[in-house]
């Protein structure tokens, strides 16, 4: 090692033949730190320090890889000195051929070992001239198998000439740059000193014979590196060589003359340009069979078929008979995939985004309380009527194995949805819905903010439309859109659809009184729509008033208010009163500004329908809430299946404006129709545009109601005999507006049992007209106006065709007379009344005439025409009639309690003392829903 250079560890392990831990070791005691790896580098100290302890181990590995050689004797010429076997090198010299000839010592072709510097008293002093280091014994090395090889006669190796000589011992020499000469040593010539080591027999490889690939060999000796013995099998096999055949019995034998060895046989052809058939004239290699294709394999079995089902036919016939074969196998097959395509074409169910929940039960031939059902498990409440998005109709068909195709207009061409710019968004009011129980008071707090007086317009007291109000704050703090929903169960669907375009929820709960049905259902309602809550508990002013009943049953429901640690604001009011409604404000300004509302004036108006209704002088009036963009008097515009131009704007008030911005409630003049509460409107650049898609989207519409329609069929006639005294109600709704329709049909269709069922014909905003009546009278039906009335004319031909037309104002009265009417449509039902008790004391028989029997009515009144039971020990024994009713010998119509009287059982005379007759008659009840 140089004085300027550093060791590796592993080195220095194989140099001083010692373990690494060793190593490390003995460096950590004498003061060195070393890291226990084989790449860690050694300094000149440390190995200095190393050699100083462990020299011994050096020099006894050094010691171990000489070898010694020992002396030929005179008489002894066939005796070679034993060499170790050379490790295995790149060149597999244990199966190549080589040729031997009375060689008794020769030169391997060995690298030289590079000479290491040793010390002078361990190099050897003995050198002879002439002696040559053929190799090293490596005593450590395994005993590798004896391989004998065939001598070949050529190329023919000149042995060394024999030398006389002692033995000479010669040790590597490592490290060292200059070989230093060999000192002779004194001859021995009687001993001989051999190594300790295994005798290796067999011939050395010293070389391979490599045969010259153009001209090949037939009859040349090849020496053979099969390990087999015995000439024979060796003769043998090249007698079959030469005859061109193949050795199947050899082991290790390759197709194509490839030899044991790995290297190939000329002999037979197996070498470059051979065909392994020992033909040298064909210098191709053999080409392989290809396999047959799977087409090809079908194409030939139906050959063969063919061939066997035409064998004893003549030509002619045979191509006949599997012409009509053919055609009969085509028609077959062409009518299995038309039964199969027709199958799946039944499981799809091609519908528009407009399907109620009722139309799509009808598609799908399933009770709609089923698809309600389903909603409901996906966290939706809806409703009979209404209609279902996109994703909620995939959901549900899905659920009953259908598939939904869905068929819209080319909405896409009208590019209704506009991406908005962030640099173009602008802060918006807030759109707040104040929901709640009926009679909770939310109108009332409404016209505390607005000071107005809305529930003085309303029928009956309640609300049955959905208002949309815009209030100033005073104090310019902003302003906010309230929208007020009805609170009773039939308006589901209003809420539901408030809940849908709010940004903000108000629930209004009275403080006296608790947390209702319909108040579950708004709060619902809002967690579906993902909208903050803000809990007003109203009417605190009242004598037992209990706000803290109403959080106890809200924290039973999950919700907690921020009074007792939840999340949901609150707030104690009076909506009569004004309390604390100005706090009730600022909640909800706050929410607003934790929402960061914002919206893009400057583009085409959207916005969603809240009401549509029919004005007598100003034609359809529709409610409309401005969420993006501003909308102009002018503006071409489309809402559902109708389109129109914007004639007037007016706010809630009736005052005229020109243009609507985000979160602005305005009412609309101009449509061509009333569209459907709830429906989305577009602000066009032309009318003629929105006039196409307002043509395709009532076309699909159209096609829809036809899809729905349910026809009656055997298992429905079946149904309908098996239920006997089946009917049906027929139905026309008008109303003033379309969510009062909806809700009013809702409810109605509800009241449908298995032998009534009630049919919604037709459903429209506007007065009664003539083409009603008559539609009416087609169909059989009754006509519901509610809060419209009948025209001139319509009114004349009712009476003429006499239709019934019911009117309303309220809700309640009509669904009652509705469900009274339909309780009349029942066949009645029988209940049996028992009316006296009579005890028989006496008995007289008389001939022709029978049993007369003495009694004494104990309660009641017996009557002639009574029915009767004979009791005899509380066991029924005859039912029948009365023959006659005596008082002594006067035939009287009825007996009250208290009197005697004598009386004759029809066609019965087996009457005994103590019996007792219970009389009783059939009382026809209404039947109820």
């Amino acid at each position: 090692m140089s004085d300027d250079k550093s060791i590796k560890l592993i080195k220095a392990v194989k140099e001083l033949n010692i373990g690494m831990n060793t190593i490390v070791d003995f460096l950590a005691a004498k003061g060195f730190k070393v890291d226990k790896h084989p790449m860690a580098k050694l300094d000149n100290d440390m190995y200095n320090t190393l050699l100083k302890e462990f020299a011994a181990d050096k020099i006894i590995k050094e010691e171990a890889k000489q070898i010694s050689i020992g002396k030929i004797r005179k008489d002894e010429p066939g005796v070679v000195a034993e060499r170790p076997a050379e490790p295995r090198r790149s060149r597999d010299f244990e199966n190549e051929e080589i040729l031997i000839k009375g060689a008794t010592h020769f030169v391997p072709p060995v690298e030289k070992p590079k000479p290491e510097p040793v010390k002078a008293e361990e190099r050897s002093d003995v050198s002879l001239p002439g002696v040559k280091v053929v190799g090293k014994i490596d005593l450590n090395a395994p005993v590798q198998p004896e391989k004998k090889e065939e001598p070949k006669k050529e190329p023919e190796i000149k042995p060394e000439p024999k030398v006389e000589a002692p033995v000479v011992k010669v040790e590597p020499i490592k490290e060292q740059k200059e070989t230093p000469k060999p000192q002779a040593a004194e001859p021995e010539d009687e001993e001989v000193i051999r190594a300790k080591a295994q005798r290796l027999t067999g011939p050395n490889v010293v070389g391979k014979i490599q045969l010259p690939v153009d001209q090949p060999r037939r009859n040349g000796p090849v020496a053979s590196s099969s390990n087999t013995a015995g000439g024979a099998a060796d003769h043998k096999r090249k007698r079959k060589r030469k005859e061109g055949g193949h050795d199947h019995n050899q082991p290790g034998q390759q197709q194509g003359g490839q030899q044991q060895g790995g290297r190939p046989d000329f002999r037979r052809g197996g070498g470059p340009g051979g065909n392994g058939r020992g033909d040298f004239r064909r210098g191709g290699p053999s080409i392989p069979k290809e396999e047959p294709s799977e087409k090809e394999i079908q194409d030939q079995i139906k050959a063969t078929l063919a061939r066997l089902s035409g064998a004893g036919k003549s030509g002619k016939f045979a191509q006949r008979a599997k012409f009509r074969r053919q055609k009969r196998d085509d028609v077959a097959a062409s009518a299995e995939e038309l039964a199969l395509e027709q199958e799946m074409q039944s499981k799809v169910l091609k519908v528009t985004e407009f399907v109620t929940a009722n139309e799509l039960a009808a598609m799908m031939d399933v009770p709609v309380t089923q698809i309600i059902s389903t909603c409901m498990s996906l966290g939706m409440f809806v409703s009979i009527n209404q209609r279902l998005d996109a994703e909620t109709l995939t959901i549900v068909a899905d659920e009953f194995g259908y598939q939904v195709e869905f068929v819209k207009p080319q909405d896409e061409e009208a590019n209704l949805d506009t991406p908005d710019d962030p640099k173009d968004l602008k802060p918006r009011a807030p759109i707040v819905t104040i929901m709640g129980h009926v009679d909770h008071g939310k109108t009332s707090l409404l016209d505390f903010i607005r000071k107005t007086n809305v529930i003085a317009g309303e029928a009956g007291g309640i609300t049955q439309h959905i208002g949309a109000y815009e209030v100033t704050l005073p104090d310019n703090k902003g302003k906010i859109t309230f929208l007020d929903t009805p609170g009773h169960e039939a308006f589901t669907a209003m809420r539901a659809r408030g809940a849908q375009v709010t940004d903000i929820v108000i629930i209004v709960i009275a403080a006296d009184d608790s947390v209702m049905p319909q108040t579950r259902e708004a709060i619902n309602h809002a967690q579906a729509a993902g909208a903050p809550m803000i809990f007003a508990f109203n009417k605190i002013d009242k004598p037992g008033a209990n706000a803290d009943k109403i959080r106890e049953q809200l924290a039973t429901m999950n919700i907690l208010v921020e009074d007792w640690g939840g999340k949901y604001q609150s707030q104690e009011i009076s909506a009569k009163t004004g309390l604390n409604v100005d706090k009730l404000l600022e909640k909800v300004l706050l929410e607003a500004e934790l929402l960061e509302l914002k919206a893009n004036a400057n583009k085409r108006a959207v916005g969603t329908v809240i009401e549509a209704a029919l004005d007598k002088g100003r034609g359809i009036v529709t409610t409309i809430l401005v969420q993006a963009g501003t909308l102009k008097v002018g503006d071409p515009i489309l809402a559902g299946c109708y389109s129109g131009r914007v004639k007037a704007l007016t706010n809630e008030r009736g005052q005229r404006i020109d243009k609507a911005g985000p979160s602005t409630p305005v009412q609309v003049l101009g449509m061509q129709g009333a569209p459907t509460a709830g429906d989305k409107f577009n602000a066009l650049d032309s009318e003629v545009e929105a006039r196409e898609i307002a043509t395709k989207r009532m076309q699909l519409q159209r096609e829809q109601g036809l899809r729905t329609q349910k026809h009656i069929t055997l298992d429905e006639i079946g149904r309908r005999l098996a239920v006997g005294n089946f009917k049906e109600l027929n139905v026309i709704v008008k109303g003033d507006v379309d969510g009062s329709i909806e809700a009013l049909s809702d409810s109605l269709l509800k009241l449908s049992t298995e032998q009534i069922q009630v049919n919604i014909i037709s459903k429209a905003v506007g007065q009664i007209s003539e083409s009603d009546v008559l539609l009416a009278s087609a169909s059989d039906a009754i006509i519901i106006g509610f809060q419209v009335r009948p025209s001139g004319g319509a009114r004349k031909l009712a009476e003429q065709e006499q239709i019934d037309i019911r009117l309303y104002s309220i809700i309640y009265d009509a669904i009652n007379e509705i469900k009274a009417a339909m309780e009349g449509m029942l066949a009645p039902e029988f209940e049996e009344k028992i009316v006296a008790n009579v005890e028989i004391r006496e008995t007289f028989k008389i001939s022709k005439v029978g049993t007369i029997a003495g009694c004494m009515v104990l309660d009641g009144k017996i009557t002639r025409n009574s029915k009767i039971r004979v009791i005899r020990e509380g066991v029924v024994i005859f039912t029948g009639e009365l023959a006659s009713l005596k008082r002594f010998k006067d035939d009287v119509k009825e007996v009250n309690a208290g009197y005697e009287c004598g009386l004759n059982i029809a066609n019965y005379n087996n009457i005994e003392v103590g019996d007792i007759v219970e009389a009783y008659e059939n009382v026809e009840v209404k039947r109820k829903l």
